[in-house]
């Protein structure tokens, strides 16, 4: 994570941008290098100002978050999107997820977590909301006792978990191989069997499997 944190913050809503300016400013080790109103200028103004971190609302005119996020990881995957939602629901946090973001945060939540937030996105790491990943570990029971299942995860092998994990903290296929020790098409192969065993279909799955099962936070 570099020594200053530089961060863009995006929200049609002047008095929120102004709230979360502040709020990150209250930390030495975080620049907040800009403010965007829509999501058209979040898209411009990280190509200009080249933020570390884009905090940023769901719901923006012109071109919402989710959609901005996914222009400004395909031009420049190293930025870390935080989505600002209104939503503690599952459809919306796999639309994030699925766009690039790495972060999500319910806005009744994002005094307490923003900071935090900000500093795991900018090394790389995932954060959610303890709502939600509380929401989704209660909606995930709730399924498995409903439908009579045994617990998925227990069908995995050790090494096919560490797998899961990797991926699920965002790293690349290439990044867990050799974090591993093994070939690219070995990783290729636990994931694919993985996927298969816990029916899942994209990385966004994984992400939202992992954070249900409480292996990433």
């Amino acid at each position: 994570m570099p020594s200053t944190t530089r961060v863009l913050v995006a929200d049609d809503h002047g008095v929120v941008r102004k709230g979360l300016r502040f709020l990150l400013q209250t930390d030495p080790g975080i620049e907040v290098v800009g403010e965007a109103s829509d999501g058209r200028e979040a898209v411009r103004l990280t190509e200009e100002l080249s933020p570390d971190v884009v905090v940023m609302d769901i719901t923006m005119p012109q071109l919402n978050g989710i959609d901005a996020a996914s222009q400004i990881v395909k031009r420049d995957p190293n930025v870390g999107i935080i989505m600002l939602s209104m939503h503690c629901d599952e459809t919306f946090l796999v639309r994030a997820l699925a766009a690039g973001a790495q972060g999500y945060l319910l806005k009744d939540c994002a005094e307490a977590d923003l900071l935090q937030a900000v500093r795991s996105v900018a090394n790389k790491k995932l954060f959610f909301s303890p709502a939600i990943t509380q929401t989704l570990l209660e909606d995930y029971m709730r399924q498995m006792q409903s439908e009579g299942l045994e617990d998925s995860y227990d069908l995995l092998t050790d090494r096919e978990k560490e797998v899961l994990q990797l991926l699920a903290e965002g790293k690349s296929n290439k990044e867990a191989a050799t974090l591993l020790s093994v070939s690219l098409y070995t990783i290729e192969t636990h994931r694919s069997r993985l996927m298969q065993k816990l029916n899942l279909h994209s990385t966004a799955d994984i992400v939202l499997y992992a954070v249900r099962k409480r292996i990433i936070q």
